[in-house]
């Protein structure tokens, strides 16, 4: 910081694997705010890079040849398996113990150990953001919900304690194009991953063309994907498998006439990796791939012209953390 102001730079980056949380920086430098000259301090991750890298290739272009040769180069090096440079890939000495604690009921509110397993949380979430939205050339964000003026440590404790209460996990996607917010949520008592996403109703039409019009936009997707009927007023509604319904898409409609259907909410479950790493048995990649195969198999098909388009790669999910 001190030789960049003395020659002039406006910014200081650093670059690691790591991911940076809103409110809390990985580089914690003390500025004389005397100077007249003032140094910015960035942090990015190796998953940022290699975002802007695929927004750039497969989506923007690069006018220049030998740039794009260059681009195309850095990135090939940045997804290697050797290369080091794979941004955040371990849920931290905590996850294990956290697991443990839930399980046998013995995590606390207001355990360091929870907290920091809800911020590697986050950090994985906004890695997920970049990845998906590096392969679909669109904006994918977290969406933080909390009060106005929450300070983002506050709301990290909260979400800390609410895991010590009901060992889950949550988190929301918004992806440009796609008619909802997408969720993840991990249960750690279960070990089971949610995917879901809610379609809201259409203003024309009757129920039943509705439920059919769902029907036949789904069906390519996978046979155990759950379909929900949401009414209004919260209270549960029809509900089933993909396979059960296609053939009685009157299945969704609720018994009670007078209930005004407001939607459908899509769902899809799969087991939980346990390791805290990013080994193909391990948490973080279970959660990559389960967003991935929600997005591929199941929102690309819903009514929005934007969520048509697939993702490029094969392995390879989430997107742009802003």
């Amino acid at each position: 910081m001190d030789i960049a102001a003395r020659r002039g730079y406006e910014t200081v980056i650093t670059l690691t694997n790591d991911v940076a949380l809103e409110g809390s920086p990985l580089v914690d430098v003390k500025i004389d705010r005397r100077r007249k000259h003032k140094v910015a301090l960035w942090h990015l991750s190796w998953a940022e890079v290699a975002h802007q890298a695929q927004m750039l290739i497969r989506h923007e272009g690069v006018g220049n040849a030998a740039h794009a040769w260059l681009l195309q180069e850095l990135l090939h090096y940045l997804q290697d398996e050797n290369s080091g440079c794979h941004g955040f890939q371990n849920m931290g000495p905590s996850w294990v113990p956290v697991r443990n604690g839930i399980d046998d009921e013995t995590l606390c509110q207001g355990d360091a150990r929870a907290l920091e397993v809800v911020e590697n949380w986050e950090r994985l979430i906004r890695q997920v953001c970049l990845r998906l939205g590096g392969e679909l050339g669109q904006k994918v964000l977290p969406v933080q919900r909390a009060k106005r003026g929450t300070d983002p440590r506050e709301r990290r404790n909260q979400l800390a304690d609410r895991l010590c209460l009901d060992g889950r996990l949550q988190a929301e996607l918004r992806i440009d194009g796609t008619p909802g917010v997408l969720t993840v949520g991990a249960d750690l008592r279960t070990g089971k991953l949610r995917t879901a996403i809610d379609v809201p109703a259409s203003e024309q039409g009757y129920p039943l063309s509705w439920a059919k019009r769902l029907v036949r936009r789904l069906a390519e997707a996978p046979a155990d994907l759950h379909v929900e009927t949401l009414v209004d007023g919260g209270g549960p509604g029809p509900r089933g498998t993909l396979e059960r319904l296609r053939p009685e898409p009157a299945d969704l409609l609720p018994k009670d006439k007078a209930a005004r259907i407001t939607g459908f909410r899509l769902s899809l479950f799969k087991g939980m990796g346990s390791g805290r790493g990013n080994a193909e048995t391990g948490f973080i990649r279970s959660v990559d791939d389960a967003v991935h195969r929600f997005y591929t198999t199941v929102v690309v098909h819903l009514d929005a012209p934007a969520a048509r388009r697939k993702p490029s790669g094969e392995n390879t999910v989430a997107a742009a953390a802003g």
